[in-house]
């Protein structure tokens, strides 16, 4: 059978360092190919080869039989191939309907009728986003299901989902596989990009492991199990280390000092009479299905978004209470907030990795000096990335050009430099491999077993399950059940997440 895309001894060079070196790739009619790797191993390097992204430095890409070399995207779409990026590339002035057809639009237009008509297909997408609204009055979960459904408008034979899945609640996700069975049969070519192990096996065809920009292996997705699959990507396996519940792995730590304390905290319809309290030298989870006010309640806390001014609630830090207008006082207070949407609010990306850590040092004002020194920069990025293993071409890399794990890593020195009391992650491993996960496990407990408050708000119950002393269930704007990582299920915690 004929691949509908191959690359054949393909070199990709940025700055004269490898990113992929020597790779052969194919893909088949009607296949679902997942692709696997740690951050950095040149997935999303491959394959926006593939979409037009980048240009190959040598090799050869082949679509249909014949030698290409696109220029542009639009060169690849014109070809069949579309590509949905793990960043969104919306327009976020434009509403969903106009994004969707963004680049397909007839001559002349009726917004009414691209309103319906994108209606009908979203609708018939099992995707519930109002195609009225503004790109950038959404949240990360609906953007993706609006970049997925204009990749399937554009009746593309060949699609690349790259991370898809990453943002979605599981009812979302059921629909989302739902679809690229749909399309499969279409005799539509997939491409799947995820660091959930158990979707790749049970939705691909085959599957290809890369590390360091290097091919491992490919075969059939039923010759895999998880810890082969690990254990092709980091060579070693990390299966106990990543979901073993933290009873298992270690004593449960007992309760410090009162950290945080929060009481009938609201915010409009998000936030409702929400109360919970946080103790240092221990990590607090928090799990809530998407909506259900976790995200909202950490950025009230950490000065991000303000609570309402009447009835309100009230947050204590240490037994003080306060009321913080702007994320700076929070910070100067020791309390920092690790985004969720680390490309949006997380970093600045055309500025250095070094640049980058040392801004939120001068932020919280705790330079040495009363100059900004070039030396204290470098010496503060060195430390940093070498604590949290940031792989990089240097310290003066662009924070843009990095992995999405080592992005992540550097948005967590970000915080880290401002010598917090009280840390609240947010989703600190979405995107991020298994390899890099373990390592931001191992920074999370560290920081606890020194004496911190810390917060991790997750939607993957394994992860909580691992890291967490105790655990907070969020439902409805407010926190409705807690459990002891002792006594905690993921079905105890499910149930009170739903019900």
């Amino acid at each position: 059978m004929q691949p509908v895309v191959e690359l054949k001894n393909v070199t990709k060079e940025f700055h004269g360092i490898p990113a992929l070196r020597d790779i052969s790739f194919d893909l088949r009619p009607g296949e679902v190919h997942a692709l696997l790797g740690e951050n950095g191993a040149g997935k999303s390097t491959l394959t926006k080869i593939m979409a037009g992204v980048y240009e190959v430095t040598s090799g050869e890409l082949i679509v249909n039989g014949a030698r290409v070399s696109f220029k542009t995207p639009a060169e690849a779409l014109r070809s069949g191939i579309a590509m949905v990026f793990q960043e969104t590339s919306l327009v976020p002035s434009l509403t969903v309907a106009q994004n969707i057809y963004l680049g397909n639009e007839k001559f002349l237009n009726r917004l009414r009728g691209i309103y319906i008509a994108a209606q009908q297909f979203l609708q018939s997408l099992n995707f519930g986003v109002d195609p009225t609204m503004y790109v950038s009055q959404l949240g990360a979960a609906q953007k993706q299901m609006v970049e997925i459904a204009r990749a399937v408008h554009h009746k593309a034979r060949v699609i690349i989902f790259d991370e898809p899945t990453a943002t979605l609640t599981p009812e979302e996700k059921h629909h989302f596989f739902a679809l690229v069975k749909r399309l499969k049969r279409d005799g539509v070519s997939i491409i799947f990009i995820s660091h959930a192990l158990e979707e790749a096996l049970s939705i691909s065809d085959r599957i290809t492991i890369m590390r360091d920009g290097q091919h491992v292996v490919t075969d059939d997705a039923k010759n895999f199990d998880r810890d082969k699959i690990i254990t092709a990507m980091v060579g070693r396996t990390l299966s106990d280390e990543l979901y073993g519940k933290a009873g298992d792995g270690h004593a449960t730590r007992p309760y410090g000092r009162k950290m945080l304390s929060v009481q009938n905290l609201s915010m409009g319809r998000m936030v409702r009479n929400n109360s919970f309290s946080v103790y240092a030298g221990q990590i607090t989870g928090i799990f809530g299905l998407i909506g259900s006010g976790r995200t909202e309640t950490a950025k009230i806390i950490s000065g991000v978004v303000k609570r309402d001014f009447f009835h309100g609630g009230e947050v204590k830090l240490e037994g003080r209470s306060v009321r913080y207008r702007v994320p700076r006082q929070a910070v100067r207070d020791g309390i920092v907030y690790v985004t969720e949407d680390r490309k949006i609010e997380g970093f600045f990306e055309t500025k250095s990795i070094a640049e980058n850590i040392y801004l939120n040092l001068l932020a919280a004002d705790l330079n040495k000096s009363v100059v900004i020194s070039y030396a204290e920069m470098m010496e503060l990025a060195a430390t940093w990335t070498k604590r949290l293993n940031v792989r990089a071409i240097s310290n003066a890399a662009r924070v843009v050009e990095l992995s999405g794990g080592n992005q992540q890593k550097v948005v967590i020195a970000r915080a880290l430099v401002q010598q917090p009391k009280l840390v609240i992650f947010d989703e600190p491993t979405r995107g991020v491999d298994v390899g890099a996960i373990a390592e931001l496990h191992h920074v999370i407990n560290e920081l606890a077993d020194a004496g911190l408050a810390v917060v991790v708000i997750s939607s993957y119950l394994p992860e909580i399950l691992n890291l967490a002393d105790r655990i907070l269930v969020s439902r409805q704007g407010r926190v409705v059940e807690e459990f002891s990582a002792d006594e905690a299920t993921e079905e105890k915690i499910m149930y009170a997440a739903v019900h």
